[in-house]
């Protein structure tokens, strides 16, 4: 069975051991990068101080040129090589924080800005990059082609994957492969994981409004009682997945907020319901939505309420390359070392990676960050989340490595 979970791994930092001198002798300031973004965290679109500090960093890495504001704050850098010709390699970060309030008072460098976090590892996406960029720059009279670095804003929501498509990180030239890292607990430190095709999922975000008629609570019959419409509505909605998507696909369907009501003693006129609906496969997803309309225009036959049912589509399957995939998996498994690359990985969490790899061909890969005996093993989106900082270097070292097949001629394949 597929699963995002590995906490039965213990964690083996051996991989540090091939870490590129150049990369060491950045550890100091990778590290000091990573704490400074998850002292200042940033909402999605919000990353001002963020993007500066981004662009700041790059200014100190010879021969990339450097754009900002780009769908609002996003930071492009591009560095060409000395040798003509060559291909074009995107390598992406996500730069924005989570409405968390942190809950880690023994870090120095827990966050000083009250309701948000860097709870997700974003912090550390941004140093992984910008270490990528200052060796990146002292390898250009061996590049042929170019890298083109992308901090991307707003991942965690609305979303700022289009509006950078849109803006054009995909032209100019179109680059010719795509790859990033996200950093994940649920791994320990020096092992990855990764998967060929479908790998994180379609992400979709529902609201229905159950409308009744009011009336005292004493005289039910009078009314039409939205509040027991959705309680129906709700218990409904979750034999979608389980009796009628087939057992080896997979899907979520969450109900997380529910408002309704205004005194104990009356009938609820409007209640709403927001939540959210996960599938790797377009089919799967299209059979879930059609069954939640399905059932909502079901509860209204049998209670005599209106519903109106509102989908959102957040962010596609992200879907990895299978010949891209293969090169990640060698890559980083001549990183971290033989046996440390599950190929199995699933996630039906989302991620806006998705719009680029719908694009152009490219991989995203999951990066143990998990270490029990340091604490950090809480969980993604936790008020204690924390990453086991060595995870910054082998971050580094592999998408260097990755680097260095595309635009360094002579290469050796993994």
């Amino acid at each position: 069975m597929t699963r995002d979970d590995s906490r039965s791994l213990e964690p083996d930092p051996q991989g540090l051991d091939r870490v590129r001198p150049e990369v060491r002798a950045l550890a100091g300031e990778i590290v000091a990068w990573r704490r400074d973004f998850h002292r200042h965290p940033e909402r999605g679109f919000e990353e001002v101080r963020t993007a500066g500090r981004v662009a700041e960093a790059l200014a100190g890495c010879p021969g990339f040129r450097v754009r900002t504001g780009v769908a609002r704050t996003g930071v492009v850098a591009d560095l060409e090589g000395d040798r003509p010709g060559g291909p074009t390699l995107l390598l992406r970060a996500d730069m924005d924080a989570l409405r968390v309030e942190e809950e880690s008072p023994q870090l120095e460098y827990r966050s000083v800005n009250p309701g948000v976090m860097h709870a997700c590892g974003h912090d550390g996406h941004m140093a992984v990059l910008l270490g990528v960029a200052r060796v990146l720059s002292g390898m250009r009279a061996r590049m042929q082609g170019r890298v083109r670095l992308v901090f991307q804003p707003a991942e965690e929501g609305p979303g700022g994957a289009e509006p950078m498509i849109a803006e054009g990180v995909l032209r100019d030239p179109r680059p010719d492969a795509a790859f990033g890292l996200h950093l994940w607990s649920r791994l320990p430190l020096g092992y990855a994981g990764l998967r060929a095709g479908p790998m994180m999922a379609y992400t979709d975000e529902i609201g229905i409004e159950v409308r009744g008629r009011g009336g005292h609570g004493a005289y039910p019959h009078e009314g039409i009682d939205a509040i027991v419409a959705a309680a129906q509505l709700v218990v409904l909605l979750q034999s979608i997945v389980s009796r009628n998507v087939a057992p080896v696909d997979s899907a979520v369907l969450t109900i997380g907020r529910v408002e309704g009501g205004t005194v104990m003693n009356a009938l609820a006129e409007r209640v709403t319901l927001n939540g959210t609906q996960r599938a790797f496969l377009p089919e799967t997803r299209d059979l879930c939505a059609r069954r939640v309309r399905e059932a909502a225009e079901g509860i209204d036959r049998a209670m005599g309420t209106r519903s109106e049912v509102r989908y959102t589509a957040r962010y596609p399957a992200l879907v990895n390359d299978e010949a891209m995939t293969r090169l990640a998996q060698r890559v980083i498994e001549g990183a971290l070392g033989a046996g440390r690359v599950r190929d199995d990985m699933l996630s039906l969490g989302g991620e806006d990676m998705g719009f680029y790899l719908r694009e152009i061909p490219g991989c995203f890969f999951f990066l143990g960050a998990g270490n029990t005996s340091r604490g950090c093993d809480a969980p993604h989106h936790s008020p204690r989340f924390n990453i086991d900082e060595d995870a910054l270097l082998l971050g580094t070292e592999i998408l260097l490595r990755l680097a260095e097949q595309f635009v360094v001629p002579g290469t050796a394949r993994p």
